[in-house]
C-alpha cells in the first residue's frame, strides 16, 4: 500500500521516507492538496497533508471518491478540515497534538529581536557597505512588559526566554499555567495586556472565537511603539486594520511569520509572478514590518517530531488504535 503526501518540503522528504521505510512506500509531492490537486490521490488509502492544504467539503468529497480513508495531517493546527464533513464520509482524520514547543517560541524571539535591533535592514545596508547606524536604534528588554497571550506550551516556552530577558510578564488565556505563574506572570484581561505592553506575542490556536483576535480596537489598544509578533496563525490577527495603524506610523515593530490568506502564497516560489495580495503587498512595505513564511516550526527537531507522530497515526490507524491526535475517529 502507497502512502501519498501532499506539500512535501526538500528538506521534510527524507525524513518522511526514513520514518516508513520497511513498513510501507511513500509517495511525496510538493504540491498541495486542493481542487485541482485531489484526483491525484485516487487509489491512496491514506493521503498525508500540511497546514496549507484545502480539506474543504469539495477536497473531501473527491478523496473519499477516489478511495482515500485516512487523512494525516503533518501539523497541530486543523482549522483548514471540515471535520464534520470527514465524519459523514467515514474518514479518519489525525494530526500531530504536539512537537518542539521551543523551535516556535525561539523563532517568535528571533522576530521580535529582528525587528527592535532592525536586523534586516542592517543587514541590507552591510551587503551595500553602507555602515551608517541612522535608524537603527532598538531598545533594551530588560525591564520591559511582555505580554503573552495563550500560555499553552509554546506560549510558556515564549515566557522562559523573557523571564530571561528579565522582563514583566503579562499572560491571558482560557486557563491559567502554573509554570508561567511561577515564573512571576500575572493574568490579567487582553485589554489590560494589550494596553501595558511593550511586547505582545500570540501563542493561541485559531478558532472562530479567536479569529481577529487582535482586531481594529486591539491595535489600537496598544502603544503606539509597541513590538507585535505572531508566530500562531494568520487569521488571529485582522490584517487589513493592522495595515491601517502601521499607515499612521504605529508600532516599533511586527513581526509575522503566518498570514491570514496564505494559503496558495507560503511555500511557494511566486519571485517571478505579479503580486495580486494588495494587502500583503503593502504590508511587506513597511520598514519596521518582518515577514517570514511560516517557518517557525521548521527545524529538524520540531520536524523530525511531527513526521514520527504522523507515521504512528498512520500505523495506530492500519492497527485499528486510536489515540489522542484523532481528531475523527474510524467509523
Amino acid at each position: 500500500m502507497d502512502i501519498l503526501a501532499f506539500g512535501v518540503q526538500a528538506d521534510e522528504k527524507p525524513l518522511i521516507e526514513e520514518a516508513f521505510r520497511g513498513r510501507y512506500e511513500v509517495r511525496c509531492l510538493d504540491v498541495f492538496l486542493n481542487d485541482d490537486t485531489a484526483p491525484i490521490a485516487a487509489g491512496h488509502e491514506i493521503v498525508s497533508t500540511s497546514v496549507n492544504a484545502d480539506l474543504g467539503p469539495s477536497v473531501l468529497r473527491t478523496l473519499a471518491a477516489g478511495g482515500t480513508r485516512m487523512i494525516a495531517q503533518r501539523s497541530t493546527g486543523f482549522n483548514n478540515i471540515d471535520l464534520a464533513v470527514a465524519g459523514e464520509l467515514g474518514m479518519t482524520v489525525a494530526r500531530v497534538s504536539s512537537y518542539s514547543p521551543y523551535a516556535v517560541a525561539e523563532f517568535a524571539w528571533a522576530l521580535a529581536m529582528a525587528v527592535n535591533r532592525r536586523i534586516v535592514r542592517a543587514s541590507t545596508r552591510t551587503r551595500d557597505f553602507d555602515f551608517r547606524l541612522d535608524g537603527l536604534m532598538g531598545r533594551d528588554m530588560h525591564g520591559r512588559t511582555a505580554g503573552v497571550l495563550g500560555t499553552g506550551k509554546i506560549g510558556e516556552a515564549f515566557a522562559r526566554i523573557a523571564h530571561g530577558f528579565g522582563m514583566r510578564l503579562l499572560g491571558w488565556d482560557v486557563a491559567e499555567n502554573l509554570a508561567c505563574m511561577q515564573l512571576g506572570m500575572s493574568y490579567v484581561p487582553k485589554e489590560q495586556l494589550l494596553v501595558e505592553s511593550d511586547l505582545v506575542s500570540l501563542h493561541v490556536p485559531l478558532m472562530p472565537d479567536t479569529r481577529h483576535l487582535i482586531d481594529a480596537d486591539a491595535l489600537k489598544a496598544m502603544r503606539d511603539d509597541a513590538i507585535l509578533v505572531n508566530s500562531s496563525r494568520g487569521g488571529l490577527i485582522d490584517t487589513a486594520a493592522l495595515v491601517h495603524e502601521l499607515r499612521a506610523g504605529r508600532f516599533a515593530g511586527v513581526g509575522l511569520d503566518v498570514y491570514e490568506a496564505e494559503a496558495g502564497l507560503f511555500f511557494l516560489d511566486k519571485s517571478l509572478e505579479a503580486v495580486e495580495d494588495d494587502t500583503l503587498a503593502r504590508l511587506v512595505t513597511f520598514p519596521n514590518v518582518l515577514v517570514t513564511s511560516h517557518q517557525a516550526y521548521y527545524t529538524e527537531d520540531a520536524v523530525g517530531q511531527i513526521v514520527d507522530a504522523t507515521a504512528k497515526n498512520v500505523l495506530d490507524y492500519l492497527a485499528g488504535r486510536r489515540s489522542e491526535n484523532v481528531l475523527v475517529p474510524r467509523s
